[in-house]
């Protein structure tokens, strides 16, 4: 090569470093030319020129490899720039800034930080390279660290040396992230939308380094591109968020539209099932069906008057009911509940099922309730459904009511001039009883049950209600419940009051039952006595049962004054060594001289009466002799025979 240069003129060597030009020979091979050429110009005279010529075209090539560095940084840039606008997902939109930064600058860490205000900082809500977990949880206050100089010029900041830099103001705990993390070198561009700081754009390094201008000058456009896909990217959320807004309310608007529908498909429905005079059973149905669970209706005293059930629910609240159940006073105190808000209530959950219920008001009065069980939870349209429903069933049960009422005033007012001493018009009477199933051409019997004033009243509705005596003429009469049917019919009103009676008050009630009347002209004469009779039941402890009125005929003269006391006195000195006996041992003295005497006084009798022997009869009596003594003497067997009947009726 260096006779070959020694031989070229400057031509040649012009020549020769285009070609090296256009073939992008590399700086070494440069440098080799520049070695030659310097060489042939020392021992050659006029040859001084051939090094600056080398020299020149050496520079051409270094500002050649700068216009390509930076077309190749700007080509990255808007290859950037294109693919963060491609991007509307904030947080993945974050992560592909950090990871670019990072790679244009061939960095090791890059994070973004964006102000947050209810921290009134800068918090890191991207990296790319970071070890440490807390470099992802970073926060610069805004008068510390680099992110105080970048507010403060709206300038990029770089520094070789974070730690000992002392141009800014230091974050111990930013610190202390920064030793965890290793950094040393660190640069920092705002991301400007609208001359205001949006965010911050790191990168960093973990040795000592010197970023070019140029560096930081596309880290800085590309925090630039990176703040308007930001921006648009949150534009897109907002929108987004908007739409779905938009969408959800319409869905809203068209989901309240068929309930508002449905609600007055309902209101329409049950209106034209009232207007037909639908029953109560078909009106419960089609509750039931509307609201797809099962529906029960009560009276006042929480009795079923009517239920319905949707088809194909498999809920059994409804089955399960009673008055008096495991939820009785969840239930009382929902009705309380009920009627003050004029709502219906949620009494109470079991078994996945909801019961709820609403009062039934007419005027000042509770008619009764509405209960419904269903699975689920009901919307606000759906309980307005129900309410309306409700309000249809109370206007029946206002009807039922007033209609009731009527039955009961001409049953009263019958019953009233029956027991009269001043009976209106015979004929028109038994004609008016009749009506109520009573034929007063036949025997009729007359009975009074006494249940407690404030109940007769009660009993009176809900056998009414039950429609338990069809063929009876009934009403409370003075606080004591008066029955008059035919004597055919009396054993089995007897039967069926005695069993509502002990079911709703089991604790007190007793009745006596009047022998066969050939007429309604008996009726007055045979009350007064049945009335004068029941306060000797009440003295004499008789309580449970309805008893016949020749049971009471000589008690009622013997005792009608007699108090309670004065009774069980009697009873405990004429036989109370006798049923004292029975206690202690477990015997049957007592009732087997009450059958001696009510056979006669025949031992045989007595003995087929109890299923004896006659001498078990004989030992009995004279065990019995030895504890009350004799009763040969008839005034003395009448007493002991009255007490022993005392007994038996109270017993």
């Amino acid at each position: 090569m260096a006779s070959e240069v020694g031989s070229e003129g400057i031509e040649e060597i012009g020549c020769d470093l285009i070609r090296m030009l256009h073939q992008g020979a590399s700086a070494d091979e440069f440098a080799a030319r520049l070695a030659q050429v310097e060489a042939l110009a020392a021992n050659g005279p006029g040859r001084s020129g051939w090094g600056e010529l080398v020299r020149m075209a050496m520079g051409v090539r270094n500002r050649l490899d700068l216009w390509q560095q930076r077309e190749s940084g700007m080509l990255t840039v808007i290859e950037s720039a294109r693919e963060l606008s491609s991007r509307l997902d904030l947080k993945e939109l974050l992560r592909a800034i950090v990871s670019r930064a990072r790679n244009l600058l061939g960095s090791q860490v890059a994070w973004l930080s964006t102000y947050d205000p209810e921290l009134a900082a800068f918090h890191v809500l991207a990296t790319d390279g970071a070890l440490a977990q807390s470099t992802g949880d970073m926060v610069a206050g805004r008068g510390l660290g680099i992110v105080s100089v970048v507010l403060a010029t709206r300038l990029p900041f770089t520094t070789p040396d974070y730690l000992h830099d002392t141009r800014f103001p230091h974050d111990q705990q930013l610190d202390a992230t920064f030793r965890d993390e290793g950094i040393a070198a660190v640069v920092g561009v705002p991301m400007l939308w609208e001359d205001e700081v949006i965010g911050l754009l790191f990168v960093a390094d973990r040795y000592h380094r010197t970023h070019t201008a140029q560096s930081i000058s596309i880290l800085s456009t590309l925090a630039t591109h990176a703040a308007v896909a930001i921006k648009n990217a949150r534009a897109f959320e907002q929108a987004s968020a908007a739409v779905k807004s938009a969408e959800a309310a319409r869905a809203e608007l068209e989901r309240h539209a068929r309930k508002v529908q449905a609600a007055a498909e309902a209101h329409e429905q049950m209106t034209t099932l009232l207007a037909k005079g639908a029953s109560l059973a078909t009106l419960c149905e089609s509750v039931a069906g509307l609201m797809e669970g099962s529906v029960l209706v009560l009276d006042e005293a929480a009795q079923v008057i009517g239920r319905g059930t949707a088809p194909g629910y498999a809920g059994s609240g409804a089955e399960h009911y009673a008055p008096h159940g495991d939820n009785s006073s969840a239930l009382a105190s929902a009705l309380r509940h009920s009627r003050q808000l004029g709502r219906s209530v949620v009494a109470y959950e079991a078994d996945g099922e909801s019961c709820r219920v609403n009062a039934v008001i007419g005027g000042d009065d509770v008619l009764g309730s509405v209960l419904l069980f269903r699975r689920g939870e009901l919307d606000e349209m759906s309980v307005r459904t129900f309410e309306r429903s409700t309000s249809i069933v109370g206007i029946v049960l206002l009807s039922r009511d007033r209609m009731e009422a009527t039955k009961t005033r001409d049953l009263s007012t019958l019953l009233r001039s029956l027991i009269s001493p001043r009976q209106d018009d015979l004929a028109i009477l038994c004609e008016r009883a009749a009506r109520f199933g009573v034929d007063l051409s036949q025997p009729s019997s007359l009975m009074l049950v006494d249940v407690g004033e404030p109940h007769a009243g009660h009993a009176a509705r809900r056998l009414r209600a039950a429609n338990l005596l069809p063929h009876a003429v009934f009403d409370d009469i003075e606080g004591v419940l008066t029955v008059l049917c035919a004597t055919t019919r009396a054993e089995d009103v007897r039967r069926i009051v005695t069993e509502h009676a002990r079911s709703e008050f089991p604790a007190d009630h007793r009745g006596i039952l009047s022998r066969p009347l050939s007429g309604p002209a008996e009726i007055p004469a045979v009350y007064v006595t049945l009335r004068r009779a029941l306060p000797v039941l009440r003295r004499i402890g008789v309580q449970g049962h309805v008893v016949a009125q020749n049971e009471m005929a000589l008690y009622s003269t013997l005792f009608e004054t007699h108090d309670q006391v004065s009774l069980a006195a009697f009873l405990e000195a004429t036989i109370g060594a006798l049923t004292a006996h029975d206690r202690k041992r477990g015997s049957e003295l007592t009732a087997t001289l009450l059958n001696y005497f009510d056979s006669n006084q025949s031992a045989k009798l007595a003995a087929q009466r109890l299923g004896i022997h006659v001498n078990t009869v004989r030992q009995r009596l004279a065990t019995i002799e030895d504890l009350i003594g004799h009763w040969g003497n008839a005034t003395r067997a009448l007493e002991i025979h009255m007490a022993l009947r005392l007994w038996s009726l109270s017993a």
